[in-house]
């Protein structure tokens, strides 16, 4: 397998490349060169357990030696605190796949558990050293920590929106103590983070003289590691109901999640519908039900891991809606950039994705959501969780089961909790152990420069 720039610059590249460069020199986001068609294999592979199915769907798109990557799988998720890694839990007609049961109590710790030991196991073989260079609407920094703070040969340095995600994750962040870890709060959105990450991966002497990796969700192997519970979520749920498809509900922001549930059902996976769930932040939904892509001005919400104008996975997706055409891709961002719209032609916007259904979740939707799943049926939704399943639970359908991804702990959004119940009830040991400790973060302006010159004083 290797990868391609979804602008078409430069020449194809190995997977190792793809894993340690993240973003493609052209400005572009690697994706493989084909898609594996796996629809021979789903009855072998619905009897499997997670990290046997991680590795029968990673081995598609990874040259890895088959006993390494067996093991990084193994590593990776004895972190979790469940047997099944990702469980699936039945409550009121819906299926909720839980993906919080990592080291950092989001889904995140899914992929970047595994990504922390690619990345070493490549940097040990080269004896290369890694600068990794994040932004984080909230969870992705603290997974990424998690997932290589003490590596050898690794450095990262976290972009976040100063005052703008929960107290619990900043703390999960700035309680680190390892010494290659540097927490940088950032006066502006998350948009403006990411912003200023691509600025920095585009200018590229900078890049090479810095060793600069990545760990958001432009890296692929982000996204090759989210594959797999789709396939496991999916295969539970048919087995335990008899369905011949699913549908799957997924709240997101940056599109890195739902392009994950796209790949496994291209893959062959039996998805009737993606359901994409957006807070206020709804450019995505708002360009899955007419085609126009067009940014706003990001809303504060008590979903702040969503909270998001410019969804930087979109562009993978807009290379497979245009055909697989770099220069087509090319043209639509380089108007989006100046412009801040981006309008698909007639003949293709005209004809909606059929697997994609959208819709949106205000603030007071999902208040009301974990209320009533608290209330009538004993469970606890985080805020971006009821997201999903109060946009899910607008296209049911009485012959394929839902399944809706929770993709955070409650008790990393204590306050939104409290709101919608009334009662002080979120709560989890990892987090009550960072209560009391010292914590470490510089705030910069939102300005490459100056997160430049930061990195450039911590290196040298």
């Amino acid at each position: 397998m290797n990868y391609i720039s979804t602008r078409g610059g430069g020449s194809a590249v190995d997977f190792q490349t793809a894993v340690l460069t993240g973003l493609a020199r052209d400005g572009g986001l690697f994706l493989p060169d084909f898609i594996p068609d796996v629809r021979a294999d789903l009855s072998a592979w619905a009897g499997l357990d997670y990290g046997a199915l991680a590795l029968e769907v990673m081995r598609r798109f990874a040259d890895l030696p088959a006993d390494d990557l067996r093991a990084m799988i193994g590593d990776s998720y004895a972190t979790f605190r469940h047997p099944d890694v990702t469980p699936v839990v039945a409550v009121n007609g819906i299926h909720i796949l839980e993906l919080f049961h990592g080291p950092t109590l989001a889904f995140k710790d899914v992929a970047l558990q595994f990504l922390g030991r690619v990345f070493e196991y490549y940097l040990a073989q080269s004896g290369r050293r890694l600068n990794i260079l994040a932004a984080t609407s909230g969870d992705t920094g603290s997974a990424a920590i998690a997932g290589v703070r003490g590596r050898r040969g690794i450095r990262i340095f976290v972009l976040y929106p100063h005052g703008r995600i929960s107290p619990a994750q900043e703390r999960q962040m700035t309680t680190v103590p390892d010494d290659n870890v540097f927490c940088l709060a950032v006066r502006g959105s998350f948009d403006d983070c990411q912003s200023i990450v691509k600025t920095i991966f585009l200018d590229l002497p900078f890049r090479d003289r810095y060793e600069l990796g990545a760990v958001n969700s432009i890296n692929w192997v982000r996204l090759m590691a989210q594959i797999v519970y789709y396939f496991y979520g999916a295969f539970q749920v048919m087995a335990r109901t008899g369905a011949r498809a699913v549908r799957i509900a997924v709240p997101t922001g940056n599109f890195g999640d739902i392009f994950a549930g796209y790949l496994a059902a291209r893959m062959g996976l039996p998805v009737s519908r993606l359901i994409l769930s957006t807070n206020e932040n709804d450019i995505l939904a708002r360009f899955f039900n007419t085609g126009v892509y067009q940014r706003g001005t990001v809303q504060a919400t008590l979903s702040p891991s969503m909270d998001i104008q410019v969804a930087s996975n979109f562009e993978r997706y807009l290379y497979y809606r245009v055909d697989r055409n770099p220069r087509e891709v090319c043209r639509l961002m380089e108007a989006f950039a100046q412009s801040g719209q981006l309008h698909l032609d007639r003949a293709r916007s005209t004809g909606v994705d059929p697997l994609f259904a959208a819709g949106t979740c205000t603030t007071a939707d999902a208040l009301a959501t974990i209320r009533e799943f608290y209330g009538q049926h004993g469970y606890l939704l985080d805020p971006h969780s009821a997201v999903g399943v109060h946009v899910g639970r607008q296209f049911l359908s009485p012959d394929e089961p839902m399944l809706s991804l929770a993709t955070a702990h409650p008790a990393k959004f204590a306050d939104a909790i409290r709101q919608a119940t009334g009662q002080d009830i979120a709560h989890h040991p990892v987090l009550d152990a960072l209560a009391n400790l010292p914590q470490r973060r510089t705030v910069l302006p939102a300005d490459a420069q100056a997160v430049r010159a930061f990195i450039r004083e911590h290196i040298s």
